[in-house]
């Protein structure tokens, strides 16, 4: 996929909106500066973020007195960006439920994708798995999944393959969601068939104990698989949208539920593309688990896996190991890479 064009005006208007970023961003940094400089903060202590508001984060304590207790907490300037799940260090402020963050604690592992603007943007931190929902309604795409399942692979999370709303699967569409899924699970995908609003199988035994993200294109309903476990949380659900079926966007942010057997939910705005083209060859190619026998065999080390002769990939997709739509989703991802 080409960098797509942009017009003049358009140009003006991303330039409009990160100068209001950037005043935002001194704004916050200079209030929490302030409240440095005043000396008016309470201890050093470790918290969570849970969510975003605007310029602050909602911080929830995770030691001390004030354990469990949320407050909204301004950043120092010299702090990357922060996201839900991270672990930070807060002091709180004399005005109460406030503080500021002082300093990100290491991550074990991040959620990234690139923005429409090349930059690459964080989406959840600390995960110890992913749930990718697809449903029958938006029309689930296997090289969007494909895209995920890199991601996961990249950043060492184990992934699960949703597939949300059986209840309302028809005749003609279960047996291309069957293959679809099929398809995945010949890889060694753990996948799951199940209803927000029905059957939810074993899916609270999948995410207890757990840190939790949920992922996939808006509608498929992960706010509402969000409410099948959590039904105190009321999380907002959006029908689809009746003439895109494309969804509404329901989730604005990224947000932290803590779930009753311990563990926690991240549910994440829906994505409808997820691009993968900040990562090297290399990335890309491990990120499709079922290549890596054979990488490093074909006849030219700098084998682009498409009409060489003695491509390895190639052989493998001949006698059956490797499925023709994988090798074909890496030929246009690695297309991708090439145009950026």
């Amino acid at each position: 996929m080409s960098q797509r064009r942009i017009s003049r005006q358009q140009g003006f208007r991303i330039e409009r909106i990160q100068a209001e970023r950037i005043a935002r961003a001194e704004k916050r940094a200079a209030k929490a500066e302030d409240l440095l400089a005043g000396g008016a903060l309470g201890d050093e202590q470790r918290g969570r973020i849970i969510a975003h508001y605007g310029v602050q984060v909602a911080v929830e304590a995770l030691e001390g007195e004030q354990t469990g207790q949320r407050f909204r907490c301004h950043r120092r300037a010299n702090l990357e960006h922060l996201v839900t799940g991270d672990e930070v260090v807060w002091q709180p402020a004399a005005e109460a439920g406030t503080g500021v963050i002082s300093a990100l604690l290491p991550r074990r592992s991040v959620l990234v994708r690139p923005d429409p603007y090349g930059k690459l943007k964080p989406v959840a931190a600390n995960i110890d798995r992913i749930l990718l929902v697809i449903a029958p309604e938006p029309t689930p795409s296997a090289e969007l999944i494909d895209r995920y399942l890199i991601a996961c692979e990249a950043t060492g999370i184990r992934p699960v393959l949703v597939l949300n709303k059986a209840d309302l699967m028809t005749a003609d569409r279960a047996a291309a969601l069957g293959e679809l899924m099929a398809g995945f699970a010949a890889l060694g995908y753990e996948t799951r068939t199940l209803s927000a609003h029905g059957d939810t199988g074993d899916l609270r035994a999948l995410v207890a104990g757990l840190t939790v993200v949920f992922v996939g294109q808006s509608g498929v309903g992960k706010s509402s698989l969000v409410n099948a476990l959590l039904p105190d949380v009321a999380q907002k659900v959006h029908a689809l949208s009746s003439g895109s079926k494309l969804g509404q966007h329901t989730t604005t942010t990224a947000c932290w539920f803590d779930l009753p057997e311990g563990g926690a939910l991240i549910d994440s705005p829906g994505i409808r593309e997820f691009g993968v083209w900040h990562m090297d060859r290399e990335q890309l190619l491990d990120g499709f688990i079922e290549f890596r026998p054979w990488l490093g065999q074909c006849r030219f080390r700098n084998c682009a896996h498409r009409q060489e002769p003695g491509c390895a990939l190639r052989l493998a997709v001949d006698e059956g190991h490797i499925q023709p739509r994988r090798l074909a989703s890496f030929q246009r991802l690695a297309e991708e890479q090439e145009t950026r």
